[in-house]
């Protein structure tokens, strides 16, 4: 384990390259741990800002509040323009937003610029929207919005008024063609057999994704697929659950890469997710203790990046950057299916 040192707090982090970089605090560090400025010295109105997302390129950025309706896309570290979202509940639940290239090559922003229930998507570089025509949403508040690796599908993890999480995964090139594609159930069958509150989902590859449940449960009269405190892969190709395990603590946050799968609830644990086995955990090393993308507003989603080929993982502290090693993939969640 290794210990980055901070000039100040870190907002957010992602991995570009071998560099830790914190887009909201306009700073990098490289494996060496020494520390530079990404960016002069942008003003108080960044100050509001408290995550980021970045699209798979690197070229674009947006950082907004997690809690709250303004955010900013950036190109680089220029301003492109200003964004926002229904301001209807935006202090109960995360900012819905996702970075990520279409098959076809085009950078776009997924986001609910207008409409809580309402999921738009837009060319980067020139806001021009892609998804226009007759829209019929339902009541579901998005959030949590990832893209997979080749662009076709979107991950959601939002939530209903009970409240109650749910997962969603939307065709994206259906929808440039047909926008109301967004407004439907998406390509998860109406049953997927999930009788529990879904906690948290992430992508493992283009095909898989991860859901982790947690106690609250629907109480159905059938044996379900997913119930409470489990963790499943579903896999959108065989449109069936290729794997389900029970899980004997909050799974909290999960992120994923390189097929590897991290639990961030308290501390950091890396996660079979065919078995819900935990490989390795590290209780040194803490995390707010975080479920669901709605509720709580006084503990934050914890400041986390697993590298993309899935061997170093940094999680945000204090006043440093911990950056802790995983052990080998031999034998762990990166197996296919």
């Amino acid at each position: 384990m290794e210990y980055l040192k901070t000039t100040k707090p870190v907002r957010s982090l992602v991995w570009q390259g071998g560099d830790l970089v914190d887009v909201v605090g306009g700073r990098a560090w490289n494996r060496a741990g020494a520390e530079r400025r990404t960016a002069a010295d942008r003003g108080s109105g960044f100050d509001q800002f408290d995550r980021c997302v970045v699209s798979p390129s690197g070229r674009y950025s947006v950082v907004h509040t997690e809690r709250g309706a303004r955010a900013l896309l950036l190109d680089g570290t220029s301003p492109v323009r200003e964004l926002t979202r229904s301001s209807y509940h935006d202090e109960d639940f995360d900012y819905p937003v996702a970075l990520a290239v279409l098959p076809d090559g085009r950078e776009v922003l997924v986001h609910c610029p207008e409409e809580y229930n309402v999921l738009q998507v837009e060319e980067a570089a020139s806001g021009q929207r892609l998804t226009t025509g007759a829209r019929e949403a339902k009541d579901v508040f998005h959030s949590r919005l990832s893209v997979s690796g080749d662009g076709r599908h979107l991950l959601v993890a939002g939530w209903v008024w009970h409240p109650y999480g749910i997962v969603e995964v939307f065709d994206l090139e259906a929808a440039l063609t047909d926008p109301a594609v967004l407004d439907g159930y998406g390509v998860l069958p109406m049953d997927p057999g999930i009788d529990a509150e879904v906690v948290s989902a992430c992508w493992l590859d283009d095909d898989r994704l991860a859901v982790a449940t947690g106690e609250e449960f629907l109480d159905d009269e059938e044996v379900p697929a997913l119930g409470p405190r489990r963790i499943g892969v579903w896999s959108l190709s065989d449109r069936a659950w290729v794997h389900r395990s029970s899980v004997d603590f909050e799974v909290g946050t999960l992120i994923a890469g390189g097929g590897r799968v991290v639990s961030l609830n308290g501390h950091p644990r890396l996660i079979d997710v065919r078995t819900g086995e935990v490989l390795e955990e590290w209780p040194e090393v803490a995390v707010p203790r975080r479920e669901g993308a709605y509720g709580v507003t006084h503990i934050p989603t914890p400041v986390a990046a697993l590298h993309p080929d899935g061997t170093h993982l940094a999680v945000a502290q204090d006043e440093n950057i911990v950056l802790v090693r995983l052990p080998s993939a031999v034998g762990s969640a990166d197996l296919p299916p």
